[in-house]
């Protein structure tokens, strides 16, 4: 919720804890120390299963679900979703499951995280965003 930016994701046919965990690690790869962080999730049974709980534990993350029924606890993720839908997937057929997880990475590093401005942001990027926000947190240190 920082800066916006999608930071772990898998792509997988099934929605299965595997593939949870998988999301969660690239996440970790990507921001290194997460200890202490909260992870934010719906309900879904990938989220509540041992192996993600494992993984949050391994990682010193703290897990929080939203209520059931309570759609505006995931607002966030639900927009980027329908984004990510009217951009890339609606767009056109894929012939290979393969030529889509290409195009929806290709979408999500090229042009959510770096082209796409955002009000919440003060019309910066994702990227723009954290590289200030880090250089700002640099030198008052």
């Amino acid at each position: 919720m920082f800066s916006n930016r999608i930071v772990g994701y898998a792509i997988d046919s099934r929605m299965k804890s595997s593939l949870a965990v998988r999301a969660l690690n690239n996440a970790v790869m990507r921001r290194g120390n997460v200890a202490g962080c909260i992870l934010h999730t719906d309900r879904g049974s990938q989220f509540r299963s041992r192996k993600f709980r494992r993984a949050l534990d391994r990682h010193g993350m703290v897990g929080s679900m939203g209520r059931v029924g309570a759609a505006g606890d995931n607002a966030a993720m639900e927009s980027f979703f329908s984004l990510l839908q009217n951009n890339v997937l609606n767009r056109r057929s894929w012939a290979t499951r393969e030529e889509l997880r290409l195009a929806i990475v290709t979408w999500i590093e090229r042009t959510y995280h770096r082209r796409r401005r955002q009000a919440r942001l003060g019309r910066l990027t994702p990227v723009e965003y954290e590289a200030i926000m880090y250089e700002q947190v640099a030198l008052a240190a």
